[in-house]
């Protein structure tokens, strides 16, 4: 444990902030497995209500590079993919 008072607040601060990004992580994943579940269940109208908030959560992610931006973009255009698939 740490004895400097500088440390002791830099150990509280960081553990403030990873439960925060923990946070928007897991929000991030829910609205995934939402977003799927609409999918699988071939929803077209809820889908695409639930893409966009899920592209929402993926952007904010990257904005606090939680996720690499690539990783964001490609995580976009699979689900994108998987929604317009719908439509056909």
């Amino acid at each position: 444990m740490a004895n400097i008072k500088s440390a002791i607040k830099r150990v509280d601060v960081n553990n403030k902030k990873r439960a925060q990004n923990q946070s928007v992580k897991s929000e991030m994943r829910s609205q995934i497995k939402v977003l799927e579940k609409f999918v699988e269940a071939n929803d077209v109208e809820n889908a695409k209500t639930a893409l966009t908030e899920t592209v929402k959560k993926i952007d904010k992610a990257v904005q606090k590079g939680l996720i690499h931006r690539n990783a964001g973009d490609r995580q976009k255009s699979r689900l994108t993919k998987k929604v317009n698939g719908l439509g056909a």
